[in-house]
């Protein structure tokens, strides 16, 4: 399979959509059929390329990080100009795939920090008030993050419903550099209850994503959590495992 070359008007224009909707506005030219896009947001390129009008598509990323931690796209059979290639069905599947690249690739590590550090170069942190609104941007930051590394739902409990989703920190916030506050590995994105039981340390997550039980749990709030149907915790990235299993030596698991 190769893209078609040079790309039809049906191929550009289906391209060109799909990168627009999902953030890639900006583009970069036409080489060998495949069609470059960047973004003024999120770091990274990307590169789209049809078989033909209907598929399959041919997306391909320069991004280490989003092209570790995309998931179960199928690769491509062919080599395309980025790091790692994928292979969509169909115009959708490449919506779809664009969407998540371009979340991971403000969720990411030093996207996070890096628009922390943008917003406030220039605020005084010299009073304990102004140290409180560097903070409380950085837990936006980190917020915003998480939202977009998690899909915007709690992996336990499914809700979406952003009022009742917390940013939880799996190494607390004090003691953490800037980096590790803002780290995406360093959070898990729950529902209001299990944030507040993580909090605490009466709940945590073992490395193949099974939930954890402190014997401090009450058997009434064990059922209104509901932890015996909790699923497994998935889409953890080592650096997930590393800050858990720190979370679990502080609270005795």
């Amino acid at each position: 399979m190769a893209p078609e070359n040079p790309p039809g008007f049906v191929v550009r224009t289906e391209a060109q959509k799909a990168a627009s909707d999902n953030g890639y506005r900006q583009e970069r030219g036409v080489e060998s059929g495949w069609l470059h896009y960047a973004s003024t947001t999120a770091p990274g390129s990307i590169w789209i390329a049809g078989a033909s009008d209907h598929g399959p598509w041919l997306l391909s990323l320069d991004h280490s990080g989003v092209a570790t931690e995309i998931g179960a796209l199928p690769a491509a059979p062919v080599r395309g100009p980025g790091l790692a290639t994928f292979m969509l069905p169909n115009v959708t599947e490449l919506h779809v795939a664009l969407d998540r690249v371009y979340k991971l690739a403000m969720s990411l590590p030093e996207a996070p920090l890096d628009r922390f550090k943008a917003k406030t170069a220039n605020l005084p942190r010299t009073t304990e008030a102004e140290r409180m609104v560097i903070q409380r941007i950085g837990q936006d930051v980190f917020r915003e993050a998480l939202m977009n590394y998690w899909g915007s739902r709690c992996p336990l409990t499914g809700i979406t419903e952003p009022g009742l989703l917390r940013a939880s920190h799996i190494v607390p916030w004090a003691d953490c550099t800037d980096a590790q506050r803002l780290d995406v590995h360093n959070g898990l994105l729950l529902s209001a209850l299990w944030d507040a039981a993580f909090d605490r340390g009466l709940i945590s997550v073992a490395d193949d994503g099974t939930v954890l039980v402190s014997p401090q749990l009450s058997e009434a709030a064990r059922k209104t959590l509901n932890v015996a149907a909790a699923p497994l915790l998935t889409g953890l990235h080592h650096a997930h495992r590393a800050n858990l299993a720190l979370h679990r030596a502080r609270n005795g698991f």
